[in-house]
């Protein structure tokens, strides 16, 4: 199944007293794993942003004036979310916005028309009811490293939801085991954070030969004739 991870950053709280989208970013999973298809942007909101928003994501109205506006990318970012399904932290808030944006730029579809949506808060509360469930008490919940999140930024969220998403889908928190324990416990979720490092290298396979191969059954005769071999037990 495809999915998007999708956060986003806007101008304030309320597109009804007119605030606006300011940056989109996506990252797409197919079948759990990262496929390295980003969607990010920024966007020209035509009014200031407020000051209060901008303390959370450091996005300036100097930096937003050479951006595209809505209207520019809205074809490429319908095209990219269509058919798949969103995840989303808090998705209300992002879906409002979305919807707002995409019926000023004169377009009839609307994000429940486009995709299905995961709201990660909702299925966070479910999971640990009477917690606190923002991304950041989720990242310390299911040891993922924020370390280098000090402001919001929407493809990083994204990018650090979708490790929250296969944890708490996948995984499980850590119960103070050690590393190598963790690890096996964790499941889909800390593989996904492997298999990315593991992209970045040309990884060797070495197969065992001949001679190592007879070594490993010889030690598998050892341990059937001590009753102690679970894997002959089981063929």
């Amino acid at each position: 199944m495809r999915q998007i991870v999708l956060d986003t950053e806007t101008t304030g709280l309320e597109p009804k007293e007119g605030h606006r989208i300011i940056e989109i970013g996506c990252v797409e999973l197919e079948n759990r794993r990262l496929t390295g298809n980003h969607f990010h942007v920024y966007i020209n909101p035509d009014r200031e942003v407020e000051e209060e928003a901008l303390e959370v994501h450091g996005i300036s109205n100097e930096f937003l004036a050479d951006k595209p506006r809505f209207t520019d990318i809205v074809d490429e970012f319908i095209n990219y979310i269509q058919g798949a399904q969103l995840i989303i932290h808090n998705a209300a808030f992002d879906v409002g916005f979305i919807d707002h944006e995409l019926a000023l730029a004169g377009k009839e579809a609307r994000i429940d028309s486009l995709c299905s949506v995961l709201d990660t808060l909702l299925l966070a509360r479910k999971k640990h009811p009477g917690q606190r469930n923002s991304l950041d008490a989720l990242c310390k919940r299911y040891d993922i490293d924020n370390s280098h999140r000090e402001l919001h930024g929407a493809l990083l969220d994204s990018e650090i939801l979708a490790d929250v998403y296969l944890m708490m889908t996948g995984g499980q928190t850590s119960l103070g085991l050690d590393a190598d324990t963790r690890l096996d416990q964790q499941g889909a979720g800390a593989r996904s954070q492997f298999d990315r490092i593991a992209a970045d290298y040309d990884l060797p396979v070495i197969i065992a030969n001949g001679e190592e191969l007879q070594a490993h059954e010889a030690k598998l005769d050892e341990l059937a004739a001590s009753g102690q071999c679970l894997w002959r037990a089981a063929d």
